[in-house]
């Protein structure tokens, strides 16, 4: 199988973390993209995913799939090692709603923001921009860093006791708001100490 991506995004960070955690990052085949030269938004590529986004799975039929809880909901399912969604319906729901809470409330919400009210990936790129909106996202997602400090009072882990997706979603919109600038307050202490102990993990220390 091929993983079509751009390393270092924080995207693509999300599914090269769940592969590591599978032991499995050795059993595919990384295709880079070009997106800051628009190769996403190019014909070929929007055949594969009329999205235009990376990170995109294709397996060896050729199949496509794309968006990250699908292609980590894959990943999961067809590598040995414990899972990242949950084995009982009520892990899964659980998990799965932290994952939507960090990804819409953090991962997309500094999104929005980097994308709408700073230069973003340039002019090229970014060709329709909502300052207000893009603002009013970056507030979303302090608000979602304080809301997931509370949280980690009283959990390991956001969904509990064991490391899931949702850790690696939150984590990995973290990194995307050190990028973008959007700040993490030193008040948050629960989501720092969280922070390290998830940085350390070999999946992403190495």
């Amino acid at each position: 199988m091929k993983i079509y991506d751009t390393e270092g995004f924080p995207n693509p960070l999300r599914v090269r973390i769940a592969l590591a955690e599978k032991g499995a990052t050795n059993k595919v085949e990384f295709v880079p993209v070009d997106v800051m030269g628009g190769e996403h938004r190019s014909d070929a590529f929007k055949t594969k995913n009329p999205d235009a986004t990376v990170p995109m799975l294709e397996l060896d039929d050729g199949t496509c799939i794309a968006q990250c809880n699908a292609i980590t909901e894959y990943i999961d399912g067809v590598f040995d090692g414990p899972s990242l969604m949950g084995t009982t319906p009520a892990e899964r729901a659980r998990i799965a709603m932290m994952n939507l809470r960090a990804e819409n409330g953090l991962m997309n919400a500094v999104g929005a923001y980097f994308h709408h009210a700073t230069p973003g990936l340039g002019p090229d790129l970014e060709t329709w921009q909502c300052a207000e909106w893009g603002n009013k996202q970056k507030e979303v997602a302090s608000a979602t860093m304080a809301y997931l400090d509370s949280v980690l009072a009283d959990n390991e882990f956001l969904a509990g006791d064991s490391f899931s997706v949702a850790d690696i979603t939150a984590f990995a919109g973290l990194g995307f708001a050190d990028f973008a600038k959007v700040d993490i307050p030193e008040s948050l202490t629960n989501l720092q100490a969280w922070r390290a102990r998830v940085a350390a993990r070999p999946s992403i220390a190495g």
